[in-house]
């Protein structure tokens, strides 16, 4: 990373070591809480648990979503787990908490 909080040009190629570059940056940008907050979400505050914390492509993969950081957001496990059950083009805006 370069200059504090800007991003490394880095996007997932099925590296491991990028994924996981990737994923500490959202989880970081995130402020490690869950973005997608499903209804019965509990997961306000920080991901206490590092099992608990998932990266979420906003639009997936197998629907031509990609691993660039504006794809992706941070997002607790029963979200995640729980959305892919979820019609993708319905779904509203992220919401988004500002660090910066």
């Amino acid at each position: 990373m370069k200059g504090g909080n800007a991003m490394p040009e880095l996007k997932g190629n099925g590296s491991t070591t990028r994924w996981r570059k990737l994923r500490a940056y959202v989880l970081e940008r995130d402020g490690e809480r869950c973005m997608v907050q499903l209804p019965g979400c509990t997961v306000y505050a920080r991901m206490a648990v590092k099992d608990e914390a998932h990266v979420d492509h906003i639009i997936p993969r197998q629907m031509g979503g990609t691993d660039d950081v504006g794809n992706l957001r941070a997002s607790c496990r029963a979200c995640n787990l729980a959305r892919k059950r979820i019609v993708v083009r319905d779904e509203p805006e992220p919401k988004r908490i500002s660090r910066w």
